[in-house]
């Protein structure tokens, strides 16, 4: 299988996934993309009609955690920062239930390492 066909094939499993996962108000979708080296999540907020709403994102180039991104080695250990940050700034944003998108992407590795701690850092899926 060739880099373009793996990328069509989660991009259908994305779609698939988000026809059920659906962000709230109260309960905003939290959504992961992964490039070769960085991680991203973000909460989203689905209106009925219109655009969605990013209230808020992390990722291993956010400067609160930049330096500490540099220092630590592993993209899995990498994405458990990105999870406990996102994590601290649903909080502040007075979020505490996400449903979890993970994007097409399988619930291994960086994925499930960034869903654990933002589940650790409190939230709740």
């Amino acid at each position: 299988m060739n880099r373009k066909e793996k990328v069509l094939r989660r991009l259908n499993r994305h779609k698939r996934i988000r026809k059920k996962v659906i962000g709230t108000e109260e309960r905003p979708r939290l959504v992961v993309y992964k490039s070769a080296k960085h991680i991203y999540a973000q909460l989203v907020i689905d209106p009925p009609i219109g655009p969605a709403k990013v209230l808020t994102g992390a990722s291993t180039l956010s400067p609160e955690i930049r330096e500490k991104v540099k220092e630590v080695k592993g993209k899995t250990e990498r994405a458990k920062l990105v999870g406990k940050l996102i994590a601290e700034r649903a909080k502040k944003i007075g979020i505490t239930k996400v449903s979890f998108d993970r994007a097409g992407y399988k619930y291994i590795g960086r994925v499930k390492s960034l869903a654990d701690a933002a589940r650790e850092s409190g939230l709740e899926f």
